[in-house]
């Protein structure tokens, strides 16, 4: 084994907070769960933890400074135990100063695991579990209407399975669902599957929150006299009433129609319908052009006059 100082980096003369400090460095870098299936690096953690098992203990350090032991923490000119021999006077126990007893633990790991950015999977007084497989991830494209109100939908695994998945509803374009135990596998388990969310765009609506939105085509006849259209929604047509003497653009809204949160109350967005005034392709007839060039004639309107064009 190599000498102790040299694998953690530090000087004969490190302060103990300084080998503590290095030894975090390393061991946040080389750890095996943020290394998985790389048995080089899984090598040099555990170089790096013997190293401060012995550094850090202040008897194991002062013997080992004086030559009385070697690297590995055994009398010099002493062959180490053989394997399965834990006891004796040359057993590596997990005593005071060992490699997962620190005193406060808590003071290593918990900012050691906060670091990692997941659970634990090494505790004082225990070796490090074997890795999960690698967190693998995919895109899965769902249906707009599918995507606003929620639902299954089978996706093939990278192993060629067929899964049925939920998205929730509410679910908007990029969002992101953790499939535990989907990904890759590994000694100690598969690792997740992290889908993103595409939403296919949808010919009619568009979204903006949980507010949905419509353009609906509306007659010169439907907007002038009034009338009742019907127009989609997320579950169906509805009949909705177009006012007497509506103008292009206005905008109709139908409550909690929209797309539902979220979060656990499900609260329903609103649908807002916006009035587009549509003249037929082929010209009006000439009883209706007369009729129209007449009741301008009598009806002077500018619509622009407030804009101050």
């Amino acid at each position: 084994m190599r000498d102790p100082y040299q694998i953690l980096g530090v000087a004969k003369n490190a302060s103990p907070d300084a080998i503590k400090s290095a030894y975090r460095k390393l061991a946040k870098k080389l750890h095996p769960d943020v290394n998985p299936g790389k048995p080089d690096i899984e090598q040099r953690f555990k170089e790096v933890s013997a190293a401060y098992d012995l550094l850090s203990d202040p008897a194991k350090k002062d013997r080992y400074d004086r030559g009385e032991i070697d690297a590995a923490g055994h009398e010099r000119g002493f062959s180490s135990n053989p394997p399965g021999n834990s006891g004796g006077p040359r057993g590596r126990q997990a005593g005071p100063g060992s490699m997962f007893n620190f005193g406060n633990p808590e003071d290593l790991f918990a900012e050691f695991f906060s670091a990692m950015g997941g659970g634990p999977h090494m505790s004082p007084g225990r070796h490090p579990h074997p890795a999960r497989g690698d967190d693998l991830t995919a895109s899965v494209t769902v249906p707009f209407t599918e995507a606003c109100l929620g639902g299954k939908h089978r996706i093939s695994l990278p192993d060629g399975r067929a899964i049925d998945i939920t998205i929730p509803p509410g679910t908007e374009d990029g969002h992101r669902l953790r499939l535990r135990g989907k990904g890759a596998p590994g000694p100690a388990g598969p690792g997740d599957l992290l889908l993103t969310v595409v939403v296919a765009p949808h010919p009619w609506f568009t979204r903006k929150g949980q507010a949905l939105h419509l353009d609906a085509p509306i007659s010169l006849h439907e907007a002038a006299l009034g009338s009742a259209i019907r127009v989609p929604t997320l579950e169906g047509p509805v009949t909705v009433k177009v006012p007497k003497g509506t103008s292009s653009g206005a905008v109709l809204r139908l409550k909690s129609k929209g797309i539902p949160s979220p979060t656990p109350s499900g609260v329903r967005g609103d649908m807002f319908v916006t009035l587009k005034v549509v003249l037929p392709s082929e010209s009006l007839p000439d009883d209706v052009l007369h009729a129209l060039e007449h009741w301008a004639k009598k009806n002077p309107h500018d619509p622009r006059r407030d804009l101050g064009w």
